[in-house]
């Protein structure tokens, strides 16, 4: 079988740490990258102290962010630590870093001395605000970035706080930006030689995301507010409860709303003069969820839920994280894996959606993190021919 990984050959220098870097060079691993992890010796990164933690003592957060890679430590506060970094960033393709902006200079290893020692190098810097503007130097965590890229302020019930949604997306959504800036710039490398520096922030990408809602400021002058699990644009398409529990359910064309009308056996709200079209009713919206509750709740959910798709109505229950772990359709696609750890096995970690038709168990990603500086020895003898009397050397003096 053809290896489908496109980015086999590609070495990687990962230097971030906790999630958005992480996260980034897991997504370039899983695609076929050598990632590399240099971490600082003794400790490494922040998150391997992070909980849960195994039994085994290693931090279940760390695993899930950091497979498939592999771990060299290196002291870049030191003049030959750094001088390590730049011989192997000229043999590399790529380094990713997360450290506060100017943070890389600092240690002689930004962007100018990177490209002297490598044309072709691809620096992908992710942080808080980016590069350049006046809050470049800012400290950002997840939450900053939802609250000041507007995400939490339309996050929430009508009427109440506002709310931070339930997974990282400001880190997220920078490590997969991250991930298409890096693809992108190889293109780019392939056609015309050169390399490049990218500059991720998490604010930037928390508002490329905001998508409709600035539209709808824009058109209607007014700013958008909290719905809970309701559309702004489509109706119903929601969270109802059902007699024992909560299910969702979205009719997004007419076609739906018509089969979803029979089906609940209430075929008169298709003539019904607030409900003819889904502008009608999104604007008379909370009459038309005070009726469906009424009817959602004379019934167990599972009645509902077998009725809605066996009209090719979509609709889901809501699984807790449990339920997602039992999921048939995700253990046959490779979703639901167990890490490859030497002492644990009952680590659940996602595997890759990045998949391609016909090559079967082939996606499956590597679902093993390294120990800290496990490889350090291996990819220095091999990457850069030291023998072991110079890595006794450096090991002596705490540069790895």
């Amino acid at each position: 079988m053809i290896d489908q990984k496109p980015l086999r050959g590609v070495r990687v220098l990962d230097l971030t740490r906790v999630l958005a870097g992480p996260f980034c060079t897991m997504n370039l691993a899983d695609l076929g990258a050598e990632v590399i992890k240099i971490e600082m010796p003794g400790s490494g990164d922040d998150s391997r102290s992070f909980a849960p933690m195994m039994p085994s003592g290693d931090s279940a957060y760390f695993y899930s962010v950091n497979r498939g890679k592999r771990s060299v430590t290196l002291d870049l506060r030191f003049e030959e630590g750094a001088a390590i970094f730049i011989e192997l960033a000229a043999k590399s393709d790529i380094v990713v870093e997360n450290f506060s902006p100017g943070t890389m200079d600092r240690f002689k290893l930004g962007y100018s001395q990177l490209k002297a020692a490598n044309p072709k190098i691809i620096l992908c810097s992710i942080s808080g605000f980016g590069q350049t503007g006046p809050m470049t130097s800012a400290p950002a965590y997840d939450i900053v970035a939802q609250a000041l890229g507007g995400t939490m302020s339309i996050t929430g019930n009508p009427g109440g706080a506002p709310v931070r949604c339930g997974v990282s997306v400001g880190d997220l959504g920078a490590a997969l930006y991250g991930v298409i800036a890096i693809m992108s710039a190889l293109r780019v490398r392939d056609r015309d030689g050169v390399g490049n520096h990218l500059d991720i922030a998490m604010l930037d990408c928390q508002v490329a995301m905001l998508e409709d809602a600035l539209a709808r400021y824009s058109v209607s002058g007014k700013i958008p507010e909290r719905l809970g699990t309701r559309h702004p644009s489509i109706t119903p398409f929601q969270q109802f409860r059902a007699a024992d529990d909560y299910f969702v359910m979205g009719a997004g064309n007419e076609a739906i709303w018509l089969r979803f009308c029979d089906v609940i056996a209430m075929p008169q709200l298709k003539d019904d003069p607030r409900f003819l079209t889904n502008f009608d009713r999104t604007a008379h919206h909370a009459e038309l969820e005070t009726l469906l509750a009424r009817i959602f709740a004379t019934r167990p959910r599972e009645h509902w839920l077998r009725l809605l798709a066996d009209a090719s109505v979509p609709c889901a229950p809501i699984s807790n994280v449990e339920e997602v772990t039992r999921d048939p359709h995700l253990a046959a696609r490779n979703m639901i894996l167990h890490a490859d750890h030497p002492d644990f096995h009952g680590l659940i970690v996602p595997g890759s959606p990045l998949k391609s038709v016909g090559v079967g168990d082939a996606d499956i990603p590597s679902t093993r993190a390294a120990g800290l500086g496990e490889s350090t020895d291996e990819v220095l003898a091999s990457v850069l021919g030291y023998d072991s009397n110079r890595l006794s050397e450096l090991r002596r003096r705490s540069i790895i």
